[in-house]
């Protein structure tokens, strides 16, 4: 994700009202995972957090207690990333709707290719793995067979969250490409239906090595690839699904001046680089703005610097957050959105016990429970890595 932006002007004031404060306080899970970009839980009522780390590894936390060896270690087929500012690497997981009947998860990877040059810096990898026959706490690598994959011409911008859907389908974050400005193409990466870029794409894994599933919305667009379910998107960074109804938030990262939030539906064309948040871009003659899709939030840069998307809060323990949107930035900030009517007001969330020094959050995860929990940095630790639930 490019660290760059946050929120709002007086252009949103009709839209997004900035209104008192909400509290949480946050409980440590563990200070020993280095750039942990991701959560994922298996749903197979063990209640283990598994937590991506960008260099390459998974670790389990089980009962509060991070297990001593990873459950899978990926790194020798990625490209060697520094934790401390490459945007490539581990940077999602998902596990099969499945999970406990075939031991099935999925990871997504930056790899290296055979011939790096101009427009080709490395690929995407969405890989499928097995957890191991004799503990259902380590994977076996040997299991690996690679679902899709597609070139990245710079190495940043890379999306790469991956979730499944309530329809059991596998959704999977696109970047559009790197380089400011979305300078590939002529119209750009994500208004560019010819490739995956700049899009969110939706797949079954149970295809071979997947397949297109037939209600996508371009699947029968001459020249559109059928995997697309949105577009218009610049650096998509966390994605999730409200565990009430189904709907589709994503943290989209902005470019110079505003980050956004949007609800993500079939067909949408979210703007970029057409738009940026509410604000024209770069604009080609003749286009049709009417149908692009705005955010349902925006912040400018005055309070932030690169968006971290976050969850619908669904769990009990907080019931004062039940059904708010939970997010954050980069630098630290974090806000909720709660819907009245057609409109979303945005609140500070402010924990009681914030961790001293320069907090740099990475992530959101969410328990079987619906529990939230904060993933990040400590700039100046090392890169000392944590992770908190948040708690009353």
């Amino acid at each position: 994700m490019k660290l760059v932006k946050l929120f709002f002007t007086g252009a949103m004031m009709s839209c997004s009202l900035l209104t008192s404060a909400q509290q949480a306080r946050l409980e440590l899970v563990t200070d020993q995972v280095q750039s942990p970009v991701c959560m994922a839980v298996p749903g197979d009522g063990s209640h283990r957090q598994f937590i991506v780390q960008k260099e390459g590894r998974v670790w389990i936390i089980r009962n509060g207690k991070l297990q001593s060896e990873p459950f899978i270690d990926v790194s020798a087929d990625m490209v060697k990333v520094n934790p401390s500012y490459d945007e490539r690497g581990l940077l999602g997981m998902a596990f099969h709707p499945k999970f406990k009947q075939n031991g099935k998860f999925y990871l997504y990877f930056s790899a290296p290719v055979e011939k790096p040059g101009k427009g080709r810096n490395h690929k995407s990898v969405i890989a499928e793995y097995r957890v191991a026959k004799s503990s259902g706490n380590t994977a076996d690598p040997a299991t690996k067979r690679v679902v899709l994959e597609f070139d990245q011409p710079e190495s940043n911008h890379n999306g790469g969250d991956i979730v499944f859907g309530p329809d059991g389908m596998l959704y999977i974050a696109s970047g559009d490409g790197g380089g400011g400005g979305d300078k590939h193409g002529a119209t750009g990466n994500g208004q560019d239906l010819t490739n995956l870029l700049g899009k969110i794409l939706r797949i079954n894994v149970d295809g071979s090595p997947y397949s297109v599933p037939r209600d996508n919305p371009f699947l029968k667009s001459p020249g559109a690839k059928g995997e697309i379910w949105a577009y218009g998107l610049r650096n998509p960074w966390r994605i999730s699904f409200d565990k009430a109804n189904g709907r589709l938030f994503a943290g989209d990262v902005g470019q110079n001046k505003f980050e956004e939030v949007d609800i993500v539906t079939k067909g949408g064309n979210y703007g970029w680089r057409i738009m940026e948040g509410f604000h024209e871009f770069n604009v080609p003659d003749g286009a049709d703005k009417s149908k692009l899709i705005d955010p349902i939030h925006e912040y400018d840069h005055s309070d932030g610097i690169s968006i971290t998307g976050g969850y619908v809060y669904r769990g009990k323990a907080l019931p004062a957050l039940a059904g708010r949107y939970i997010f954050g930035d980069y630098n630290g900030k974090t806000w909720t959105l709660a819907q009245q009517g057609g409109k979303w007001t945005r609140h500070d969330l402010v924990f009681t016990n914030k961790p001293s020094g320069n907090l740099q959050l990475l992530s959101w995860g969410q328990d079987e429970a619906g529990e939230i929990y904060m993933l990040v940095t400590i700039a100046g630790a090392s890169n000392k890595g944590g992770v908190y639930k948040l708690v009353k």
